[in-house]
C-alpha cells in the first residue's frame, strides 16, 4: 500500500492542532480538579469563619446558655436567611440540637460525631461528615458564657451536593470556553498554515530543497559574478565568480555590509533610487568591469539589489571578435550583392556589343573600390576601423546610397582609454542612423568628417534625411526614440551611454537645408 504524503501546510496544521488539544485538554483537567478542591476548601473556610462569628454573637450566648431552643431556633433562623449557608445547627453542651432548618430534628441528639473537639476542648473545626441533611462540609466552633465555659456548639454546613452542583455548573463554563478557544485555535492554526503555504509559494520542503540546490548550481555555473544584498545593505548572495573577480575571502561573507566587503560598488544607491542600471563601466580594485544592477521587488516592495559584472578586457575581447566577424560577414554579403549586379551589367553590355560602355563600368568599380582602399590605408591606422568603415561604404552602395568621407580626415592611434570595438560600435549606429534618415527622405549621400587633432577625437555624421522635430530634440537619445517608423529606438541610446562612459559629449543640430548632424567628441586621456 503506498505511503500517503500530506503536504506541509496540511501537517502544520495538524501538528498546531494537536498541541492545543493537548495543552487544552491539561490546562482544562487541571482547571477543573482546581476548581473542584478550591471550592470546596472556599465553602470549609467560609463555613468556619460564620460559625466563629455566630458562636461569639450576644443573643446566641445567652439564648444557649440559658437552654433556650425557642430563641435560639429564632435567631439561628434569621441568620440563615441572611446567610448562603446550607444550614444552621446549634447544640448545647450535651449535644442537644436547640436549632435546626427542621424543626422535628430539634431536641435531638446531633449526628456526625464531630462534636467532642469543640466541646471538650473548646477548638474550631472542619469537618466533613453525613449529618440529618446528608454529606456536609461544616465549620464548628464553641459557644462560651460570661465565665468562659463551653455551654454549647455552633455548626455551619454547606451540602455536598450544593456544593457538586456549583462546582459543576463552574466546570461547564470552563469546559465551553475551553472549546470555544479550541475552536478558535484550530481556525487561528488553518490560517497560520494557509499564509505559511502562500509564504512558500505552495511549494513542499523537497521542492525547496531541490529549488536551492538548482539556485546553487545555477550561480556557479554562470560566469558572470553575481551579488545581491538586503534592504539592510548585507550580502545575501555572492557566487564563486564574484568572489574570483573581486578578490573576496569567501569566509564570512554572508551578512557583511557591502560597504565594508565593496566599497564602490554603488549597490545600496539602487536601494534608495530603485532605478535599474545597464550595462555600466566601474573600475573596483584596479580592475575595470562592466556592471548590471538591477533592484529586487517582490509584490511592488523593494526587498534587495542584485548586481551582475565581468571584466571588461574578457567582454572587450568577445566584442572584437564579433565585431570582426559582423564586418567581414556584412562586407561580404554587400560585395556579392553589388557585385551580382554589376555583373548582369557588364553581361548585358556584352550581348549588345557595348564592349567600351563594359570595359568603363569595370574601370570605374575598380577606381572606387581602389580609391577607398588607399584613402583607409593612408588616413586610418587602425584596421578594425578601416573595416567598419569599408563595410559602411560598401552599405551604402547596396542601398543606392554614397558614403562620401572628407579627404581631408584622419584618424591615428587611438587613446589607450578607446578601444577599437567601442569607437566602431559608436560610429557604426551613427552611420546607420544617418542612412536610414537619407533612405526615407529619398535623399542620396550621407558624410563622415573625423579628426584627432588637439585633445578630442572628433567625427561629424551628416544626413540628407528630414531632419529632426525641435520637440524631439530632448528626447533624441533616449531608449525607444527612433526616426524611424519601424525602428525599436535602441542605436542613438546605445551611442549616448557609450559616450558617457568615455566621458565624451555629442552633438545634434538640423543642418539648413535639411538632414540632421551628430557631432561626437570623445575626450584622449591618454595617448596609445
Amino acid at each position: 500500500m503506498p505511503r500517503i504524503r500530506l503536504r506541509i501546510s496540511t501537517r502544520l496544521m495538524l501538528v498546531l492542532c494537536l498541541l492545543v488539544l493537548l495543552q487544552s485538554a491539561l490546562l482544562g483537567g487541571f482547571a477543573l480538579r482546581h476548581l473542584g478542591d478550591s471550592l470546596e476548601d472556599q465553602m470549609a473556610q467560609r463555613a468556619l469563619q460564620l460559625a466563629s462569628m455566630i458562636s461569639q454573637t450576644p443573643s446566641i450566648r445567652e439564648a444557649v446558655a440559658a437552654n433556650d431552643s425557642e430563641a435560639t431556633q429564632r435567631i439561628a433562623s434569621e441568620l440563615r436567611d441572611a446567610t448562603d449557608a446550607s444550614f444552621i445547627s446549634i447544640g448545647n453542651a450535651q449535644g442537644i440540637r436547640l436549632a435546626h432548618p427542621l424543626p422535628d430534628r430539634i431536641g435531638k441528639p446531633m449526628v456526625g460525631g464531630d462534636n467532642d473537639e469543640v466541646l471538650k476542648q473548646g477548638h474550631t473545626i472542619i469537618s466533613q461528615a453525613v449529618g440529618s441533611m446528608g454529606p456536609s462540609i461544616r465549620g464548628k466552633a464553641p459557644v462560651f458564657n460570661d465565665v468562659g465555659e463551653i455551654v454549647g456548639v455552633v455548626s455551619i454546613g454547606y451540602l455536598t451536593q450544593e456544593i457538586d452542583e456549583t462546582v459543576l455548573t463552574y466546570q461547564r463554563v470552563v469546559i465551553t470556553v475551553t472549546l470555544v478557544l479550541l475552536v478558535l485555535s484550530v481556525l487561528v492554526a488553518s490560517w497560520i498554515a494557509r499564509r505559511f503555504r502562500a509564504a512558500i509559494f505552495d511549494l513542499e520542503p523537497h521542492e525547496i530543497a531541490a529549488l536551492f540546490e538548482e539556485r546553487n548550481a545555477t550561480l556557479e555555473s554562470i560566469r558572470e559574478g553575481i551579488i545581491a544584498i538586503n534592504t539592510d545593505g548585507q550580502i545575501t548572495t555572492c557566487n564563486q565568480a564574484a568572489i574570483e573577480t573581486l578578490g573576496l575571502d569567501a569566509r564570512n561573507l554572508i551578512n557583511r555590509p557591502i560597504r565594508e566587503v565593496v566599497p564602490d560598488s554603488r549597490l545600496p544607491d539602487l536601494l534608495e533610487s530603485g532605478e535599474p542600471e545597464f550595462d555600466t563601466e566601474m573600475v573596483i580594485d584596479g580592475r575595470s568591469l562592466i556592471i548590471n544592477r538591477i533592484p529586487i521587488r517582490v509584490k511592488g516592495r523593494l526587498t534587495g539589489v542584485v548586481a551582475s559584472f565581468r571584466v571588461r578586457d574578457e567582454l572587450a575581447m568577445v566584442s572584437r571578435q564579433l565585431t570582426r566577424i559582423r564586418q567581414y560577414a556584412e562586407t561580404l554579403r554587400s560585395q556579392a550583392h553589388e557585385y551580382a549586379n554589376k555583373l548582369h551589367t557588364i553581361a548585358g553590355l556584352i550581348q549588345l556589343d557595348k564592349s567600351d560602355e563594359a570595359l568603363e563600368l569595370i574601370g570605374q568599380e575598380t577606381r572606387d573600390h581602389q580609391a577607398m582602399l588607399r584613402w583607409l590605408v593612408d588616413s586610418v591606422d587602425d584596421p578594425v576601423v578601416s573595416g567598419c568603415l569599408l563595410g559602411k561604404f560598401n552599405r551604402a552602395h547596396e542601398l543606392g546610397l554614397q558614403l562620401v568621407i572628407d579627404p581631408d580626415s584622419h584618424l591615428g592611434p587611438l587613446p589607450a582609454n578607446i578601444t577599437p570595438e567601442r569607437l566602431v560600435t559608436l560610429i557604426g549606429n551613427l552611420i546607420d542612423n544617418a542612412f536610414d534618415a537619407t533612405l526615407s527622405a529619398k535623399g542620396r549621400s550621407v558624410l563622415l568628417s573625423m579628426t584627432d587633432i588637439g585633445q578630442d577625437l572628433i567625427f561629424e555624421v551628416e544626413d540628407q534625411g528630414p531632419g529632426i522635430a525641435e520637440a524631439d530634440m530632448p528626447r533624441v537619445f533616449e531608449r525607444g526614440f527612433s526616426r524611424k517608423a519601424e525602428g525599436r529606438g535602441i542605436g542613438l541610446y546605445l551611442v549616448k551611454e557609450g559616450v558617457s562612459q568615455l566621458g565624451g559629449e555629442i552633438v545634434v543640430e538640423n543642418l539648413n537645408d535639411g538632414g540632421a548632424r551628430f557631432t561626437l567628441y570623445l575626450p584622449k586621456e591618454t595617448l596609445g
